[in-house]
């Protein structure tokens, strides 16, 4: 029978369930032509308003990622396994959790994305640092994973190709927040990169794009049922994001803050009980460590031997990096030309943070992107970021701010110091408040 593209999109139109058949010949032809981008922008908007079922929702992230490449490590000695955060401010765990993973013995293929609104991206961190890439071929890619442990790089054009052309229709089509949508997304790339084991983080609070947390926790377990209905371990925390995780936010910023943190000058405590936590999740999950807490002690003794920021020191190096970043990183990072203390206009303690405000507050400084082909200044940002129940005052500022140019200061000054309310601080949410499993896992071809 002759394929028509309408029919499906019809009939998600009319609210029923597809076919897994149907899926598939839907995305095929997407990948290679015969379904135009206005027939996938209406199939788009036709699942934003219908749904999917757990059924479609597996067919169609297998479907995604059927569009390329799929990668294969069996030739690997050790688990392969990845993580993946929803996004939020300050949040540069990927940097730490790579190399430490690599240190006790799991190898990790990062396939990492680009800041998006007010969340700083991975990749942008990594493009701080003079002459990494992030885009290598395929054979220098699985070299540094066999030798470093670790790789922290963007999505090749090979990988799950119909994702990255339906991702950019649904970002100009008011179709971006569609749970099915979001879910195939994100796991189709994973399931390219042929892992083990998967490991989410999805954030919630006022720094990110699930704010609340039932629609974080619903995101979650669609996530976590879709992967391990497509025959990928998974589990999921839900981690809090109402306040930036590290006191950094701004990407060279951020990469001094993960150096500091792996050689040990310098360690935020959340940000150090988050990277724990889900590095811990990996090692049970692929028999590395027989519990949480064997994983922890594991994890400590390698970031307080120098392992881990060895792996890194080694990844970076070999994806054409400076050798000496560990130990020399002042003189490759970039550094602004204005540096200056923010304080608030009187003493208090911090009782809120609207988190989101600090990420548009650095995207005002340059440090993020307001279209999608806006250069990055690399250099700005904030660090010494006040955390909630700070004391304020003349001598304690609510942060350093690095900026470039004058112009972007006032603005920046002013945005960040709307984003912290002073006041009574009662307690912090939960860091971690719940953590979302599969009872069973059901292997799908």
């Amino acid at each position: 029978m002759v394929f028509l593209p309408q029919e499906v999109i019809a009939r998600k139109r009319d609210g029923h369930a597809l076919t897994k058949a149907e899926i598939a010949e839907f995305i095929a032809g997407f990948a290679d032509g015969r379904v135009a981008d206005t027939q996938a922008a209406a199939f788009a908007m036709a699942v934003y308003f219908n749904d999917m079922d757990m059924d479609e929702r597996v067919a169609l992230t297998l479907a995604m990622r059927d569009s390329g490449q799929v990668l294969d490590w069996r030739d690997f000695d050790g688990p392969v396994a990845d993580k993946h955060s929803t996004g939020g401010v300050g949040d540069n765990v990927s940097l730490m959790l790579a190399p430490m993973l690599a240190a006790i013995g799991i190898y990790v293929p990062m396939i990492s994305g680009r800041g998006l609104g007010h969340t700083g991206g991975t990749l942008d961190k990594f493009d701080a640092i003079p002459g990494y890439t992030t885009s290598p071929d395929n054979a220098l890619f699985r070299q540094v994973v066999k030798n470093a442990g670790c790789a922290i790089i963007g999505q090749t054009a090979d990988l799950a190709p119909a994702d990255k052309r339906l991702y950019a229709i649904r970002d100009v089509t008011a179709t971006v927040e569609s749970i099915p949508l979001i879910t195939a997304s994100i796991l189709a790339k994973k399931l390219a990169a042929g892992l083990d084991a998967l490991v989410l983080d999805v954030k919630t609070g006022s720094g990110a794009f699930m704010s609340t947390p039932e629609k974080a926790r619903a995101l979650a377990q669609s996530l976590v049922e879709v992967a391990n209905g497509a025959g990928l371990a998974t589990s999921a925390l839900i981690t809090d994001m109402n306040e930036p995780l590290a006191s950094a936010a701004g990407n060279a910023l951020e990469v001094r803050n993960a150096v500091d943190f792996l050689t040990g000058r310098h360690r935020d405590e959340r940000l150090l009980e988050v990277t724990l936590a889900l590095c811990a999740t990996v090692a049970t999950m692929t028999n590395i460590a027989e519990n949480s807490q064997q994983a922890r002690v594991l994890l400590h003794a390698r970031l307080d031997d120098g392992s881990a920021a060895e792996r890194f020191g080694q990844m970076v190096a070999a994806l054409g990096g400076p050798a000496d970043l560990i130990d020399n990183m002042d003189a490759h990072l970039p550094e602004a030309s204005i540096i200056r203390d923010v304080h608030a206009p009187q003493e208090g303690t911090v009782a809120s943070i609207d988190t989101r405000g600090v990420g548009m507050a650095v995207v005002a400084l340059g440090g993020g992107r307001t279209t999608p082909g806006d250069a990055i200044d690399y250099a700005v940002g904030f660090d010494r970021l006040a955390g909630l129940g700070t004391r304020i005052d003349t001598k304690t500022p609510i942060a350093r701010l690095h900026a470039n140019d004058a112009a972007s200061v006032d603005e920046a000054e002013k945005r960040l110091l709307a984003a912290y309310g002073l006041g009574n601080f009662h307690e912090r949410q939960p860091l971690v408040s719940a953590t979302v499993a599969p009872d069973s896992v059901e292997r799908k071809e």
